[in-house]
């Protein structure tokens, strides 16, 4: 398994309606399917031709998850996409109306 923890200061509340704009994006743009329940969520899909089978919930200081080790020679890629999209929408200095944007 491949562990990841993205860090924000924002409330928890705010943290999941964000972090849904980046699921629909994921939806829309790849497939990908996208189940909650409370406050994480499971998805299964292909995100870039890299299968994704992870879980993650939302505390409050941080994004945490694990997902399926895509294997060695695609691991740092598939973290660091992921520390990257989940980093940009959980940004504090931007809206969540930028945040939507920025996806696109």
């Amino acid at each position: 398994m491949m562990k990841f923890d993205i860090p924000h200061s924002l409330p928890k509340e705010e943290v999941k309606q964000r972090v849904d704009q980046l699921l629909q994006y994921w939806g829309g743009k790849y497939g990908v399917k996208a189940d909650w329940q409370g406050e994480g969520a499971k998805i299964v899909g292909k995100v870039m031709g890299i299968q994704m089978d992870a879980s993650f919930v939302i505390t409050d200081k941080a994004v945490e998850g694990e997902g399926t080790d895509p294997g060695m020679l695609l691991r740092g890629q598939a973290k660091s996409y992921l520390q990257k999209k989940f980093s940009a929408v959980l940004d504090p200095n931007k809206s969540l109306d930028q945040v939507k944007s920025s996806l696109d």
